[in-house]
C-alpha cells in the first residue's frame, strides 16, 4: 500500500515542484518505489524539472479519458530505475478531469509504489481540491515570508476538512545568515505560529536554480543535498532531525561569511 502525499502550499512560487522532484529522488535512493504525479494541469512543469519533457507520449489526462493504460503514462527516470513520473497536460476537458477521476488514477498506483508524491497547483480552488482528494498525507511548503505564512495558514485550515491522516511542514529557502542576524524568522518559530509539526528545512541554494534550468535535481555539490537527504529520512523512518542552515555562519569565520554575503 502506497503512502499518497500531496505537496501543497496555497501560494505559488514557494518551490513545491522542486521539493516534489528532489524528495522523490532521495526516497528512490533509499530503494523505495516512487512515482511523482503532476496534478498541476494547465500550468505543469514537473516534466521540465525532472528532464523528461521530450519523452512524454501520454499523460494523466489521457489516463482519465481512457486513451491509454496507466502504465503507458508512466515515464521511468534514467538515473533511478525505481523512480517514475506521471506528467500532466497543458489542456484538458473540465467535465472529465474531476477530483474523483484524479483520485481513481492515484489509487491505481497503490500496488506498484511505496510513495506517491502529488505535485499540487497553487491556490485553493478546484485544481487544489483535485490534488488533495487523492492524498492521505500532506506536506505544506512555506517560505519565511508573511504572505507565504498567511496562505499556508489558509491551506492548513482547508486540509483539516479532508481525510488527511498526517500534515507536516517544510520551510523552504531559508537563509542561515539572516536568521542569525534576526532578519528572517526561524523555521521552528514558523511551525509554532502555524501549529503544525516541522519535518524539513531546505536552505536557499543558488545551485538549485542552475540545475533546474538543466532539468536536473540536486547533487552532492549543493548545500540543499544534505537537507533533502534528511527530509527523505524523516519521511521514510519518521525521524525528527532537521537541517541546520546556520551552522556555516557561526563562529569567527561564519561572521565573516555573513558580512561578505551582505555586501554581495
Amino acid at each position: 500500500m502506497a503512502r499518497k502525499i500531496v505537496i501543497t502550499s496555497g501560494k505559488g512560487g514557494v518551490g513545491k515542484t522542486t521539493i516534489c522532484a528532489n524528495l522523490g529522488v532521495m526516497l528512490a535512493k533509499l530503494n523505495k518505489r516512487v512515482v511523482l504525479v503532476d496534478v498541476d494541469i494547465g500550468l505543469n512543469n514537473l516534466d521540465v524539472v525532472t528532464g523528461i519533457e521530450n519523452k512524454i507520449v501520454f499523460d494523466i489526462v489521457d489516463v482519465i479519458e481512457n486513451k491509454c493504460r496507466i502504465k503507458q503514462a508512466l515515464i521511468q527516470d534514467l538515473n533511478y530505475p525505481n523512480l517514475y513520473i506521471m506528467p500532466s497536460a497543458h489542456s484538458y476537458n473540465c467535465s472529465l478531469v474531476t477530483a474523483e477521476n484524479v483520485k481513481k488514477v492515484i489509487n491505481q498506483l497503490n500496488d506498484y509504489f511505496d510513495f506517491v508524491l502529488i505535485d499540487c497547483p497553487a491556490g485553493i480552488d478546484e485544481p487544489f481540491k483535485r490534488a488533495v482528494c487523492g492524498a492521505d498525507e500532506a506536506l505544506v511548503v512555506v517560505t519565511p515570508h508573511l504572505s507565504s505564512l498567511r496562505d499556508a495558514d489558509k491551506v492548513l485550515m482547508i486540509l483539516n476538512s479532508y481525510n488527511i491522516t498526517d500534515i507536516s511542514l517544510i520551510v523552504n529557502r531559508v537563509r542561515g545568515d539572516m536568521i542569525l542576524d534576526k532578519e528572517m524568522i526561524d523555521a521552528n518559530k514558523i511551525a509554532e505560529i502555524l501549529n503544525v509539526k516541522l519535518c524539513g528545512i531546505i536552505p536557499e541554494d543558488d545551485n538549485i536554480s542552475v540545475l533546474l534550468s538543466l532539468g536536473r535535481t540536486v547533487n552532492k555539490g549543493c548545500e540543499a543535498y544534505s537537507a533533502f537527504t534528511i527530509l527523505a529520512n524523516n519521511m521514510f523512518e519518521d525521524k525528527k532531525k532537521l537541517y541546520d542552515c546556520t551552522t556555516k555562519y557561526k563562529g569567527f569565520l561564519g561572521y565573516f561569511k555573513r558580512s561578505l554575503r551582505k555586501k554581495v
